[in-house]
């Protein structure tokens, strides 16, 4: 028995399932290396092949990695613990949630009469009026409306994507920095990220050809309100996309556009009606940014084979969307109170975005947050500009969640942020980083 690793067992099954649990159990922390093979071998009386063997199951599950000569580690963000943000202090201003001013939801009332009788949802798995609502708003957009489904959400719809398209070991690009949430399914899929840098613009079309030549298989990119960094692809950065995804014309091209009536600024699309698209893509829409955090619904468009294989996953498992929920988003989508509401969002998410942004270069600190919900300022030490600003009752979330390789930075919430206030964090911002001692800013 091997205690002082926290790791025990006599085959190599055992031995995965004993890391993982102590990963799990914070025994083994992110970054913490695990005994050598050869060392860990010994003290459990099994040969260096078994152990190698616990290795490579637990580095396929994204548990741990590997660093060369550093050996085998925790990963950052292991697959058996999502990158959870820590608990809000008391007493302090959030600005690290990344939700919608509840000012602008509307009332969540469902249905008087529920459906009646029993009856197979099966058969009929989409309320008609929704789906039509639905290809309305992916046309309104230039979105290809022909083919279009439902999930339970943005992360569920993801997964199922890449569950039916993918294998075990298949490279998949992804934004960085980007969604935390995202991050972390890729490795809890069996699947390996391959990290895309961002700029204001979106991914960066050297990183994605990078990424497709080390294998990727799929590309999951946010079109606009890109989490954290607040992209919006231009429609320049958009050809030069579509010139690099030409060299891959199986790759499976996923967008999400999680916040498309309250990203601010038109959408560039890959997937826009035309010849130059992808052949293999998916549109992804939720409504938990502008109608309520709650209504776990998603729309999504796509191709035909990627239709199949989503709608075939999904009857095989939670079957149909609810009905209920289907019927309360239907009502929502057209209501004119509510769609009031929602452009009201659109123009103060800007306003409050804008404000925090102009107000800390008035300070000579960059950030980034042309679209969206969040501004992403780039710092040093993001532990350091993260207390700083809780000292002056300020929360916001430190970068390292959302990263891979990408430089630190911290994310802003200013959904909610006035332009008073915007004014005042900027300020303690500058305080925060004139009394470190290292030199920070964008």
């Amino acid at each position: 028995m091997a205690t002082q690793y926290a790791i025990q067992g006599a085959t190599a099954r055992e031995i995965s399932a004993s890391a993982e649990h102590a990963v799990t159990d914070g025994q083994l922390r992110p970054g913490e290396a695990l005994p050598p093979v050869r060392a860990l071998a010994d003290a459990l009386g099994v040969s260096p092949g078994t152990v190698a063997t616990a290795y490579k199951e637990l580095r396929r599950r994204g548990i741990v990695v590997t660093r060369g000569r550093g050996g085998t580690v925790v990963a950052p963000a292991p697959a058996v613990a999502s990158r959870r943000p820590p608990r809000v202090p008391e007493g302090l201003r959030d600005l690290a949630g990344g939700h919608p001013d509840p000012a602008f939801l509307p009332d969540l009332v469902p249905p008087g009469r529920l459906s009646p009788g029993a009856r197979s949802h099966r058969a009929s798995p989409r309320l008609a009026e929704l789906e039509e609502l639905s290809r309305a708003w992916f046309a309104r957009d230039g979105v290809p409306d022909e083919r279009v489904t439902f999930a339970h959400g943005a992360l569920d719809c993801i997964a199922r994507l890449l569950s039916v398209e993918l294998r075990p070991g298949d490279a998949v690009a992804v934004e960085d920095p980007g969604f935390h949430h995202l991050l972390d399914l890729v490795p809890a899929l069996g699947l390996r990220t391959v990290a895309v840098p961002v700029d204001d613009e979106g991914l960066r079309p050297e990183g994605l050809r990078s990424a497709l030549r080390a294998g990727a298989r799929a590309v999951v990119l946010c079109p606009r309100a890109q989490n954290p960094y607040g992209s919006r692809m231009s429609a320049g950065r958009r050809a030069e996309l579509l010139a690099v995804l030409a060299g891959a014309p199986e790759a499976l091209v996923v967008e999400d556009d999680h916040s498309a009536d309250t990203a601010g600024g038109p959408l560039h699309s890959l997937v826009t009606a035309g010849a130059d698209g992808p052949a293999r893509w998916a549109h992804i829409r939720t409504v938990s940014k502008h109608l309520g955090t709650d209504l776990r619904w998603t729309a999504l468009a796509c191709d035909a084979t990627t239709l199949a294989r989503h709608d075939g996953r999904l009857l095989l498992t939670s079957g149909w969307i609810s009905h209920v929920l289907q019927e309360t988003v239907a009502r929502l989508m057209t209501d004119p109170a509510t769609g009031a509401l929602v452009a009201g969002a659109a123009t103060a998410y800007q306003e409050r975005r804008e404000a925090l942004i102009a107000a800390l270069a008035g300070h000579g600190i960059g950030a980034h947050g042309v679209s969206g919900l969040n501004v992403w300022v780039p710092v040093r030490d993001e532990s350091a500009v993260v207390n700083g600003l809780r000292s002056h009752g300020w929360w916001v979330a430190g970068g390292a969640r959302f990263r891979i390789a990408a430089a630190p930075g911290v994310r802003i919430t200013t959904t909610d942020l006035s332009v008073p206030d915007a004014a005042r964090l900027a300020g303690d911002f500058a305080e925060v980083l004139a009394e470190s001692l290292n030199p920070y800013g964008g």
